[in-house]
């Protein structure tokens, strides 16, 4: 059998193509959500660690030190089989839950470091020129902020892409495990795993070209 019709066998014929875009939209609607909910809730962890509300404070970073020292899959695991075992909710919905708390762990603590490595002189003459506090975060802080943090908030983003290929594990038939089964079904595991894996470097590549692509219209428009 010619290279081109084994292909052709393994991600075409039979709907194979459909069943892996399904699975493919399957994992960027578990990322997509992930990535909001876990960016929104990581920056309220992040002002609850640097606030200085003592018990807001050591709560954050507990939270943040046992999620970030806990594998992804084992706490999947621990909030599908035990935590909503027997709630009905969805698996899709528990790992949306998973992840979005795994990436805010993560989000808190970068954001924490750019505060940190951010010119505090800049926004004290801010607020001596007569700003606000809102308008120094606004018009000083956050876009410092935001350039420190995107490399690493980057790969953050392409990380959750990463983390959601455990979802099988809880009945999910995301892109990697529709990968497993079209493995399983062609028997031709080399060239089925080899497809996914360059389906998921798209994925993080679009991610690079995004961030490159905003960052280009910044230094254009300024």
């Amino acid at each position: 059998m010619e290279f081109t019709d084994l292909l052709y066998k393994i991600f075409i014929k039979d709907g194979s193509w459909l069943t892996i875009l399904n699975g493919l939209w399957v994992t960027v609607q578990i990322s997509a959500l992930s990535l909001l909910l876990g960016t929104l809730f990581g920056s309220l962890l992040c002002f609850f660690r640097v606030g200085k509300f003592k018990p807001l404070k050591i709560a954050a970073q507990v939270y943040i030190s046992i999620i970030r020292g806990s594998p992804v899959l084992m706490l999947l695991m621990l909030l599908f089989y035990g935590v909503f075992a027997r709630t009905g909710i969805s698996p899709v919905f528990v790992a949306v839950i998973t992840f979005s708390m795994h990436t805010a762990a993560h989000v808190a603590e970068l954001l924490r470091s750019a505060l940190m490595a951010l010119d505090k002189g800049q926004v004290e003459a801010a607020r001596t020129l007569g700003f606000s506090k809102w308008q120094a975060f606004k018009l000083v802080t956050l876009p410092q902020l935001a350039r420190i943090a995107k490399p690493v908030y980057q790969s953050t983003v392409v990380n959750l892409i990463q983390w959601t290929s455990v979802v099988g594990y809880v009945t999910i038939t995301d892109l990697t495990r529709v990968i497993n089964n079209t493995a399983s079904r062609t028997m031709q595991p080399m060239i089925t795993i080899i497809g996914g894996m360059i389906i998921y470097l798209a994925l993080s590549y679009l991610v690079y070209g995004i961030f490159h692509l905003t960052e280009r219209r910044q230094k254009v428009s300024g």
